[in-house]
């Protein structure tokens, strides 16, 4: 299991601007739209980004569009789409056509943003430390920052685990990931979304200490169910997320009973995560 296969990496920082990044075949594809609004401030990058193509290919002939390969990523309605990404490569070659005043320094920063992928690579344990760095930097405690890396690596082991399965691809995930939920909280992903009124970023990003804990009970206990039952294919692990889920379920009521509190929390953790 690597760490970085992880949401958290996909979005990269330049000057505060978020760009969407994705690893494929090896190296990073970033979101056009998203570095044209970070080098232009521009209101509709998107429409910048057709106007842009439409110069280019005036001007010298070439064309944009063949240097970017679409690539799903999450908008801002939380679901995902094709968008047009170039690699690094590709982006100095569409940097070159847009008039910014934060072009060189968007070069040295988009040199060091593939370097660390090197470092990475040599050193996974690298990615942690900066994943660590940047939940800090949002104002995020220590304790849940550590809850949170482990979680993580709980479940890249589960979606290992489900890939050997004849578990493939997001949407098979999302599946069982969703009865994982209704038995570990009695809501879905999406309705626990709705209950904290967000929508693009990542759930757990907004999760209490307590509800990343109890999610991670949940996804360890459907690994190791599923081990033991050696269950395969969409059938026999779709009934054991569910059991997997119920006991983190059952220590969840329990917790509730003791103390009188709910897990679940309506507030966003943290109010400057926008």
């Amino acid at each position: 299991m690597n760490i970085m296969s992880d949401e958290i990496i996909k979005i990269a920082i330049f000057q505060k601007k978020e760009i969407r990044k994705q690893l494929y075949n090896g190296e990073w594809w970033f979101s056009v739209v998203d570095v044209i609004a970070a080098l232009t401030d521009s209101v509709n990058p998107r429409d910048y980004w057709f106007r842009m193509k439409v110069r280019v290919k005036s001007d010298d002939g070439f064309e944009l569009s063949t240097i970017c390969r679409q690539l799903k990523m999450l908008s801002s309605d939380g679901k995902k789409y094709e968008t047009d990404c170039v690699n690094t490569e590709g982006l100095f070659r569409i940097i070159q056509s847009i008039p910014s005043p934060k072009a060189e320094l968007f070069k040295r920063w988009l040199a060091w943003v593939g370097y660390e992928r090197v470092q990475e690579i040599e050193n996974p344990e690298l990615a942690q430390k900066r994943m660590k760095a940047i939940y800090r930097a949002k104002g995020y405690e220590d304790e849940w920052i550590e809850r949170r890396i482990r979680g993580i690596e709980t479940r890249g082991k589960l979606t290992d685990e489900w890939d050997r399965r004849d578990i493939k691809g997001e949407i098979e995930y999302a599946i069982l990931t969703s009865e994982i939920s209704k038995a570990a909280f009695d809501i879905t992903p999406s309705q626990h979304k709705k209950l904290k009124g967000i929508k693009r970023h990542n759930l757990r990003d907004h999760m209490s200490t307590l509800e990343l804990l109890f999610t991670e009970l949940g996804e360890a206990a459907t690994k190791e169910i599923t081990q033991v039952d050696d269950a395969y294919g969409m059938i026999g692990n779709k009934n054991v997320a569910k059991r997997g889920g119920a006991v983190a379920g059952t220590a969840r009521k329990q917790l509730e009973n003791e103390t009188g509190k709910k897990v679940v929390t309506k507030k966003e953790l943290f109010a400057k995560i926008k």
